[in-house]
């Protein structure tokens, strides 16, 4: 079962989005749970990180959706939301609630099943895989989503997640070995990124939360190549 919030304060685009989530749902034969919401402000204080999915409209009277996005990111960074907006330029500016993509109004179904599909995907990926390193004193257990990189300094590794920076002792390669599976490339021989918290590339550079990580000659093609296979679109 995969639970979806449709967020739309126009009627017939709430109506719209609930026959084409009953059409895919049967095309691949999975269960959605649907909840619909006229607005962010509703949507938002009836939040309580229930929901896989968020189909969110950018435009809406009372609280607008890139509002509604930033609460829900502060009780769940881990929901797979959508904005659906007839202006790209709001859409845009999803990045900053790590949204996946939008859709542009009038929707078609193609371009609505397309994003669905990659959403479905992502939130699969999100399933919980853990990792345990050593570090000073102990162990320290944690999900492999969380990582944004690993850098290399010697024989020193440092895990830079989403609760902090941690040490430990180890090879690139034995990480490598690892996490073989998981999205994560060797943009040189001092970073390990996962591909998931990748927001873009600047000029040589990987943006990983802010933080410009270089990805070396020989390797920018394969990363990019495995950027565009990862976001599932061509990089042009």
């Amino acid at each position: 079962m995969i639970r979806i919030a449709i967020v739309e304060d126009e009627a017939h685009y709430k109506e719209q989005l609930t026959k084409f989530l009953t059409r895919f749902e049967q095309e691949i034969g999975e269960y959605f749970e649907l909840a619909t919401y006229a607005d962010g402000d509703d949507f938002v204080e009836d939040f309580k990180a229930q929901f896989d999915i968020i189909l969110m409209d950018v435009q809406m009277s009372f609280m607008d959706g890139m509002s509604a996005a930033e609460e829900v990111r502060k009780m769940d960074s881990e929901v797979v939301i959508i904005f659906i907006t007839n202006m790209a330029q709001y859409a845009i500016k999803g990045y900053a609630v790590d949204a996946l993509d939008y859709v542009l109004k009038p929707i078609s179904y193609f371009q609505f099943s397309q994003r669905l599909n990659r959403a479905i995907e992502r939130m699969k990926r999100r399933e919980e895989h853990y990792i345990t390193i050593k570090v000073k004193g102990g162990v320290k257990r944690f999900r492999i989503s969380d990582i944004y990189y690993i850098e290399s300094q010697g024989h020193k590794l440092f895990f830079v997640t989403k609760t902090g920076e941690m040490e430990t002792t180890g090879t690139m390669k034995e990480l490598e070995e690892q996490l073989a599976g998981y999205p994560f490339f060797r943009g040189n021989k001092g970073y390990f990124i996962n591909l998931e918290h990748v927001e873009g590339m600047n000029d040589i550079f990987a943006v990983v939360k802010g933080k410009q990580l270089l990805i070396s000659r020989p390797k920018r093609k394969a990363f990019m190549e495995a950027l565009s296979n990862y976001w599932g679109e061509v990089i042009k």
